[in-house]
C-alpha cells in the first residue's frame, strides 16, 4: 500500500494580516487532498506597515532585501510551527510551496510583472525541505496574467459532472473559478474586483481595527447611489477576461478620487455599506455575465465572515444556492494555502499549473522554481 505524499502550503494574501499554513496529504486513490492541520501565523504589525510602504512604490532595494529575507524568516517560522503542532515529522514532508508576499502585481502594460517576497532559500535552509516558490512569473513569461493560479486547483477537487459550479473567494480581492459540469467545456475563471481590501482599509481608517467585524459596521450604514454608480463605472468591471489585479488598483486613493466631488461627501459608514454592496455587485455581475448557468457557489476565503457581504451575495445569486467550501471538504479559510501544497506538488511532477483559458497563457506550463532541501535531511 502506497503511503500518501505530505505536502505543505504557504500563503499570505492582500490583507497581509498573516501568513496560513497548511499540511495536506495526497493520496493516489482520491483527487481532494486531506488538510491534516493548519496554522495561522500572525505578521507582526511593523512589518504589515513596511511592505505595504513598499507595495505602494517605495522600492529602496535595501529596504526590499531586508522584508524578503524577514518574510522568508516568518514563513519559515509558519512551517516548522505547523511541523511541531501536527505531530508529523519533517521526514515526511515532501515539500513546502510557498507563494510569497505580493508586493507588486502588474500584468499589463508593456513589461508585465508580478513580484512576490519571502525568500525560499531560508524557508529551504531553516526547514531542511525542498521549497517550491515563485509561481507566477512562468505564467506572465508565457504571456498570461501570472493569476489567478488557484482555479486549476479548483477545477481538480470542486469539479462535480453534471452540475454547473463556481468557486469564490473572498480574499482581499475577489475571484471566482467557473467550472461546468460538461467536461468538453473549459474551466474559466478572472479577479471581478475588490473582497476585502477596501473594506479592511476602510475600517482601519475610520475605526482602527484590521477589519469590520462580521460586517456589522457596514450593517449600520445606507448605500450611497451616488457613491456606488461611480465605484461601478470603474472600466476594470467591464474589461473582459483574462484579467487580473491588487491593491496596486483598487486602494484608498482609487475609493477617495470616486468620492471627490459628491457633495456632501458621504459618511464614513455608508461609505462601508457602500464598498459591501460594490463587492457583492460586481460579483453577481461577473456571474450574470460569464456564469449564467452556475447552480452552486462555493465560498472561501476571509470574506465568508462577513455576514453582511454573505448575506448580499445570496441575495443576488438567488436562487444558486450558496454554501461554504468546508461543505466540500476543505475549510474555507485553507483553501488557498491548500493550494500551493497542491502546486507544489504539481511542479515537482513536471504537471502544468496554470490554466491558459483562465490566465491568458500562450499554453499550460509548469510554474515555479525548486529549492532542493538540506542534504541528509
Amino acid at each position: 500500500m502506497t503511503l500518501p505524499e505530505h505536502y505543505i502550503g504557504l500563503m499570505s494574501g492582500t490583507s497581509m494580516d498573516g501568513i496560513d499554513a497548511v499540511l495536506a496529504a495526497f493520496d493516489t486513490t482520491t483527487s481532494a487532498p486531506q488538510t491534516l492541520h493548519h496554522h495561522h501565523m500572525p505578521m507582526p504589525t511593523s512589518l504589515r506597515d513596511a511592505v505595504r510602504t513598499l507595495a505602494h512604490g517605495k522600492h529602496e532595494l535595501a529596504r526590499v532585501t531586508a522584508l524578503d529575507v524577514q518574510l522568508g524568516q516568518l514563513f519559515a517560522l509558519a512551517a516548522r510551527e505547523l511541523i511541531t503542532a501536527s505531530g508529523v515529522t519533517d521526514a515526511r514532508v515532501r515539500a513546502i510551496g510557498s507563494h510569497g508576499q505580493t508586493v507588486l502585481h502588474r500584468p499589463g502594460g508593456e513589461k508585465p510583472s508580478s513580484w512576490q517576497l519571502g525568500d525560499p532559500n531560508i524557508i529551504a535552509e531553516d526547514t531542511g525541505i525542498t521549497t517550491v516558490a515563485d509561481f507566477r512569473r512562468r505564467d506572465i513569461a508565457a504571456g498570461g496574467q501570472g493569476a489567478p493560479l488557484v482555479p486549476a486547483f479548483h477545477a481538480a477537487v470542486f469539479t462535480s459532472r453534471g452540475e454547473d459550479r463556481l468557486v469564490l473567494n473572498l480574499g482581499g480581492i475577489a475571484n471566482i473559478t467557473v467550472l461546468p459540469g460538461d467536461a468538453n467545456a473549459p474551466v474559466r475563471g478572472y479577479d471581478t474586483g475588490p473582497a476585502n481590501t477596501l473594506l479592511d482599509a476602510w475600517a482601519v481608517r475610520h475605526l482602527g481595527h484590521a477589519y469590520d467585524d462580521q460586517g456589522r459596521w457596514a450593517t449600520s450604514g445606507q448605500v450611497h447611489p451616488t457613491l456606488l454608480a461611480k465605484l461601478l463605472d470603474d472600466a476594470y468591471f467591464e474589461r473582459p477576461p483574462p484579467k487580473s489585479t491588487g491593491p496596486e488598483y483598487f486602494n484608498l486613493a482609487w475609493l477617495l478620487r470616486a468620492q471627490n466631488g459628491i457633495d456632501p461627501t458621504p459618511a464614513a459608514v455608508d461609505v462601508q455599506a457602500t464598498l459591501c454592496e460594490l463587492t457583492a455587485r460586481s460579483i453577481a455581475a461577473a456571474v450574470a455575465n460569464h456564469a449564467p448557468t452556475t447552480q452552486r457557489v462555493l465560498v472561501c476565503g476571509g470574506g465568508i465572515s462577513n455576514h453582511a457581504l454573505m448575506a448580499r451575495i445570496r441575495s443576488l445569486l438567488a436562487p444558486r444556492a450558496v454554501t461554504s467550501t468546508l461543505d466540500y471538504g476543505i475549510d474555507p479559510q485553507w483553501v488557498e494555502a491548500t493550494a500551493f501544497a497542491w502546486l507544489a506538488k504539481q511542479t515537482l511532477e513536471g504537471k502544468p499549473g496554470n490554466l491558459p483559458n483562465v490566465t491568458g497563457a500562450r499554453h499550460a506550463v509548469v510554474l515555479g522554481a525548486i529549492y532542493p532541501g538540506r542534504v541528509g535531511k
